[in-house]
């Protein structure tokens, strides 16, 4: 099964948009089926015949009765869809927050996606962790939605519908697993060179599993003797745009990586995290994202070595 098959609801906003899109598919589908029945009788009923003398049918000029059902049943299939879907829609966005709800932060940047945990004191990057949801006692995850740039869109077909992030107009979501998995979604807004390759991972844990990734997030890298790596790093431009716990780097532009290597991937999903991929991303960004916002720092070979080698310390 596809991880982005829209008929597998695993969350209860997707499930809703899984049963109203049932009902406007069948409805269309049986306006489709009467019309076409209709037309073919038409063309076999009244098809040209051998003995047919040629002369002009009888003209009948108005009818009341189908003029009428013509209006009036468009008009009722139409209020039918618009009350269905404005009852799927208030069942979306005005849900209640029940207690031990998590909050996430989710601001979009071209091209990654950064979040922010703040009842957890936790930042992170391109990888969104939650609970699963026990029907029994709900524990929903509700987003609020940012953008530090332009217009994005946040959308995990099995999990929700699509919701913009607007700049300047911070816009909110929720979402409740019924089950633990990975589940993966796209940017789902032009927005720029590499929108493509701005995919999402939603990672949707066991109560235990995610206490423990929680525990892992919220400590800071173990200070050690300044590694040639980690000076490469602070001197050259990539502190300025990232941050690293514990350390002078304190840049916001680009993804927190104090806890790079707990990721499973990097460059938003483009690319696995290891240590060829990283070396690479490090030296020549392009080679993986053209056009991607993050520059080659034109390092010497060893000073990318050196560079990979204490990122992938960053546990």
């Amino acid at each position: 099964m596809s991880p982005t098959n829209i008929f597998a609801p695993a969350s209860t906003p997707a499930d809703s948009i899984f049963g109203l899109s049932i009902f406007v598919l069948v409805t269309v589908a049986a306006i489709f089926i009467v019309v076409f029945a209709l037309l073919a009788y038409v063309v076999i009923r009244f098809r040209n015949k051998r003995n047919d003398d040629q002369r002009e049918p009888a003209q009948i000029y108005g009818s009341t009765q189908v003029e009428l059902a013509w209006t009036v049943i468009p008009i009722l299939i139409v209020i039918a869809l618009a009350l269905a879907t404005a009852r799927v829609i208030a069942s979306v966005q005005d849900a209640p927050r029940p207690l031990g709800a998590l909050e996430v932060v989710v601001t979009g940047h071209q091209y990654w996606w950064e979040y922010r945990y703040p009842s957890l004191n936790i930042v992170s990057a391109n990888e969104l962790h939650v609970p699963v949801s026990d029907p029994a006692h709900p524990t929903p995850t509700f987003l609020t939605l940012l953008s530090a740039d332009t217009d994005h869109s946040f959308w995990v077909p099995r999990l929700a519908g699509k919701t913009d992030l607007i700049p300047n107009h911070p816009n909110s979501m929720w979402i409740d697993p019924h089950e633990t998995g990975l589940f993966l979604g796209q940017c789902a807004q032009y927005c720029g060179t590499q929108h493509a390759k701005m995919l999402l991972r939603v990672y949707v844990q066991s109560r235990e599993e995610f206490d423990r990734w929680v525990r892992g997030q919220q400590q800071t890298p173990q200070s050690a003797a300044l590694s040639p790596g980690q000076r490469v790093f602070e001197s050259a431009a990539c502190a300025n745009c990232h941050t690293i716990s514990g350390t002078p780097a304190k840049g916001r532009f680009g993804p927190d990586l104090t806890h790079l290597m707990s990721r499973d991937t990097i460059a938003s999903g483009a690319a696995p995290n290891t240590h060829e991929m990283l070396r690479l991303w490090i030296k020549s960004p392009d080679a993986i994202k053209p056009g991607s916002k993050m520059p080659a720092m034109g390092l010497t070979d060893q000073d990318v070595d050196a560079v990979a080698t204490y990122l992938e310390r960053l546990r």
